[in-house]
């Protein structure tokens, strides 16, 4: 895809800001949307172009990229009112959105024919959004995923093509559940250690020279946890969804994996017991409660 292609870009939130700056960095024309007014002024004081709804930013581009809450919001936005009719026959979706693979599969049969499909969702949290360093999986036929590849690089250091649309979100949910099942054994350690009277920072530093060291151990504990400022930037509701989306694509497929089961679970009452909308690092907060 050339740097003449127009994207429209809708969900200017924490990661889809930098993701949409770092398209306009790369040379791209990027026409935002989001329901946050300050959001649409941040993009057009950094050279994008805003647009008045979803609607009118798909409206003559070549490329849409949605980066929403979910499966769900996402369909809203495309099919009410057949929206994504709007784009150009033949342009180019990238769902970017954390969705269940089989919405995503859904949405692609809904708008084939009209719009080409690539669901390509992204780890690395905020900090590697505002880097370009995403980690991206993709899913999606080779030609459109080749068709992506440029765009997508200007957004992430990785990029692995899954399979066939939905693989990508398949993908980052697998991803989160390991990761939520990481952040589980890394604070009931701590807490474990500190309990005994060990110092939790050592606890840390220990793990992350030893065999127990994991990403919450690496990136979250000292960083977000222990620093008392659980600003990591992504929603404890967010990690608590895309882990049961696995426990729900696990069940769909006949399998019985009881941790992943058990994972979904705590998180799922972490975000009830919590709120949804705190960063999901204050999962350490639920887990403490629980041994208070």
């Amino acid at each position: 895809m050339s740097k003449s292609a127009h994207i429209a870009f809708i969900g200017l939130g924490q990661m889809g800001m930098p993701m949409a700056l770092n398209l306009l960095k790369a040379g791209y024309d990027v026409v935002g949307f989001d329901l946050s007014s300050e959001a649409l002024q941040a993009l057009a004081e950094r050279g994008g172009r805003i647009a008045a709804s979803a609607v009118d930013a798909m409206s003559g581009s070549d490329v849409i990229i949605t980066m929403l809450s979910d499966g769900k919001i996402v369909q809203s936005v495309l099919l009410e009112g057949d929206a994504f009719r709007q784009a150009p026959k033949n342009a180019l979706l990238l769902e970017m959105s954390s969705s269940a693979p089989e919405e995503t599969r859904s949405l692609a049969a809904k708008v084939s024919g009209h719009l080409r499909v690539v669901d390509a969702p992204v780890s690395g949290g905020v900090k590697r959004a505002v880097e370009g360093s995403l980690a991206l999986m993709a899913g999606g036929s080779e030609a459109d995923f080749e068709a992506a590849k440029p765009i997508l690089g200007a957004m992430s250091a990785k990029i692995f093509h899954c399979g066939p649309v939905g693989t990508g979100h398949a993908m980052k949910a697998i991803n989160n559940y390991v990761s939520g099942a990481g952040m589980i054994a890394a604070v009931e350690a701590v807490l474990l250690g500190r309990a005994f009277g060990l110092d939790e920072a050592k606890v840390v530093d220990i793990l992350n020279s030893s065999s127990g060291k994991n990403n919450a151990t690496e990136v979250k504990m000292n960083q977000f946890i222990l620093s008392g400022t659980f600003g990591s930037g992504f929603a404890l509701g967010l990690m608590a969804k895309d882990i049961r989306t696995a426990a729900n694509l696990s069940t769909s497929l006949g399998l019985s994996q009881p941790g992943l089961t058990q994972t979904a679970d705590l998180w799922d009452d972490a975000a009830r017991t919590l709120g949804g909308a705190v960063d999901h690092t204050r999962f350490y907060d639920y887990l403490k409660r629980q041994g208070d």
